[in-house]
């Protein structure tokens, strides 16, 4: 892919570029959690968004990508660009601006290797690799928390969605065998150790190339839910903010003053932050059976008490559940489609995937998409 990068770039281009990349991210427990200030544990992958840069001495920003095999030339401004991809490298260049960070005019190509709408977060990858080149070419001094959060501005104001911090953390800070535990509220940083492929361990990404239409609304409803929630136990204990503050005896000294469905948003936001915990402290110890357990929870509590899940991602899980050598595995991401991660063993990698494959297919007309991915490094400058 850098060949490719760097070739194009060569036919378009003067002079020899900087080379960067900045990578993809799964995240191995801790879903719905960071809109309530809990935490989440992702880690960057070994696939990325590839960039060749060179400042031009201009104003003018000229960008090729090698994916859409299209060039865009602007000077930024507020105004958005009609191609989409452009505007994440717009809104980088802008948020940048905001905080009095100016970076000039440039040339560049770019492409990855990331699978589009997997989840595996190909636009906060793209984001970050910007945000990092610029901050290392222009000499911006920021650091890579302050990097994570122009991504993220970036694509509520130039991509108009609204998410959360986790995907850019996760490709700034990624680092080889690492998970990063993020608190939501603080964006503290802890690494915990994760190296399956050590013990003889694989993590394998099933994707159902499911995408229901429900996941954007019911998105909303089960934050409202959640602050719902929130707004009861806060009438006992005024210093709750968030579903953060809140352990499983407070809240069910509210139940009674809360809807049954309310309280059990509650109840797993609750329970998916410790499971979260254990799986940490699991992995400080290398246990990675207990890990696996915390991720087969993961996926009972969103499929019975967020009701997130969909009949795809849950056919998975159960095979999943009743496979040898699969020692944990949960649906990944905001729900009603998308990926399994999965905990497998060496020895019944290519067995479970083949059952897995087959069985989806005959049950759901189509075969589901199978990525084996290593937790990597985060951005990083590869050139120059």
């Amino acid at each position: 892919m850098t060949e490719q990068i760097l070739t194009k770039y060569n036919e378009l281009f003067q002079g020899q570029p900087s080379l960067f990349a900045s990578p993809g991210r799964v995240n191995l427990i801790g879903e719905h959690t960071d809109y309530n200030e809990g935490f989440v544990l992702p880690g960057a992958i070994d696939k990325a968004i590839y960039l060749a840069i060179k400042p031009n001495q201009t104003s003018t920003i000229n960008a090729y990508s090698l994916d859409y095999d299209h060039m865009v030339s602007f000077i930024p401004s507020r105004e958005k660009l009609d191609e989409h991809w452009a505007n994440y490298i717009l809104g980088v260049v802008m948020e940048l601006g905001e905080t009095g960070a100016e970076a000039g005019g440039f040339d560049c190509v770019f492409g990855g290797d990331i699978p589009l709408g997997a989840g595996l977060s190909s636009s906060a990858a793209l984001e970050s690799v910007f945000a990092f080149a610029l901050n290392d070419l222009f000499g911006l001094k920021k650091s890579l928390a302050q990097l994570a959060r122009i991504g993220q501005l970036a694509e509520h104001n130039y991509a108009g969605v609204r998410c959360g911090i986790m995907d850019q953390f996760a490709s700034l800070h990624g680092q080889q065998g690492k998970l990063i535990k993020l608190d939501c509220r603080s964006l503290e940083v802890e690494l915990i150790p994760f190296d399956p492929q050590k013990s003889g361990y694989r993590l394998v990404l099933l994707d159902t190339m499911v995408k229901h239409s429900l996941a954007s609304s019911e998105y909303n409803v089960r934050r409202q839910q959640c602050e719902a929630g929130v707004a009861v136990v806060k009438q006992k204990y005024p210093q709750v903010n968030s579903l953060r503050d809140i352990n499983m005896e407070m809240l069910s000294e509210s139940k009674g003053d809360m809807q049954p469905i309310v309280f059990q948003r509650c109840q797993y936001v609750i329970e998916e932050n410790l499971r979260l915990h254990r799986a940490c402290e699991a992995m400080q110890q290398n246990d990675l059976t207990t890990f696996g357990q915390m991720m087969f929870g993961s996926h009972l509590g969103l499929r019975h008490q967020y009701e997130v899940s969909c009949k795809e991602l849950d056919f998975l899980a159960d095979m999943a559940a009743g496979e040898p050598g699969i020692l944990g595995a949960r649906m990944m991401g905001g729900g009603f489609g998308g990926c399994t991660i999965n905990l497998v063993s060496e020895q019944a990698h290519d067995e479970f995937i083949e059952r897995a494959t087959s069985r989806f297919l005959e049950k759901f007309g189509q075969k589901p998409r199978v990525y084996d991915v290593v937790i990597s490094d985060g951005a990083r400058k590869l050139r120059g």
